[in-house]
């Protein structure tokens, strides 16, 4: 992937970048592997908003990847490469020997025409998906499982990677990309390769009409509000927060206070938590 700029003739032009979209080799999705999705804007099921700063958007067409990887020991060949509306990375899509098409998250490296397999016997290479317990250590793996057959659920963002650091009974130590060290299941499935697309993190939008082309909409700083509207309103000039910390609307510690249950199950399998973000004072950005 590379990354392509403008000639400054607007101020959305002058700082904004996009992809140029090298690697896509296919500009429309196979028919039968996608879906219409109705789009929630951050409403329940009564209608009320339950998350802000959602609506809009463009219309897209759910694009149903295969995140278990669970057709075995049958070998499939790379058709195309296309773009994905619900992700910052590519998806690839497989065309396997007994006629099927499926997609799946496109590895870096991995070319049109290329053969890929999953199962426990699969070759140690790219894009292939295997049983933790069969990866060596060292390797960069993405789209892990957390529960043996439920699907990959972790490293599945553009330029991911996770490695396989240690293996000791039935459990296999991976580093994740937080840099958090925890143990998963020996049994579970995960994919050879970083996930492509690794320069999205360098791009800029360059204006917010490409926020709202992702469905999200304006953000406002709570210390702007009126008292009634967020306990940072209110005050003469550029007020501080008054408290001790931020917090969100509804008085909950907000940026940077721990939100993870005490007596989660799976506490036990992290072996280090990852770093630390660095404390916001009342300088810090708000909610």
């Amino acid at each position: 992937m590379g990354i392509r700029s403008y000639r400054p003739y607007t101020p959305g032009t002058r700082t904004g970048t996009v992809s140029d979209f090298a690697e896509i080799t296919r500009s429309e999705p196979e028919k039968s592997l996608t879906k219409s999705k109705h789009r929630a804007k951050g409403r329940n099921n009564r209608g009320v908003i339950t998350s802000r700063r959602r609506g809009g958007g463009h219309k897209r067409l759910y694009r149903l990847v295969d995140f278990r990887r669970d057709k075995h020991n049958i070998p499939a060949k790379v058709a195309a490469i296309e773009y994905d509306p619900h992700r910052n990375a590519r998806i690839a899509l497989l065309y396997y020997q007994d006629g099927e098409k499926r997609y799946i998250l496109h590895p870096a490296g991995l070319a049109v025409g290329t053969s890929v397999m999953s199962g426990p016997e699969a070759p140690i290479e790219v894009g292939n998906a295997l049983p933790l317990s069969n990866i060596p250590l060292g390797t960069d793996v993405h789209n892990v499982e957390l529960m043996p057959g439920r699907g990959g659920q972790m490293v599945r963002s553009a330029g991911a990677t996770a490695q396989v650091v240690a293996k000791e009974g039935n459990y296999v130590t991976l580093k994740l990309p937080s840099s958090e060290v925890r143990m998963v299941r020996r049994e579970c499935y995960a994919t050879i390769g970083q996930v492509g697309n690794i320069e999205d993190r360098n791009l800029s939008l360059g204006k917010a009409g490409r926020n709202r082309h992702k469905g999200r909409r304006p953000k406002v700083r709570g210390s702007v509000m009126n008292p009634v509207d967020h306990p940072h309103g209110g005050g003469e000039g550029k007020a501080p927060i008054g408290r001790s910390g931020p917090v969100t609307p509804w008085g909950k510690p907000a940026l940077g206070a721990k939100t993870r249950k005490r007596k989660k199950k799976s506490t036990s399998l992290i072996v280090r938590r990852r770093r630390k973000s660095s404390k916001r004072g009342r300088g810090g950005r708000e909610s």
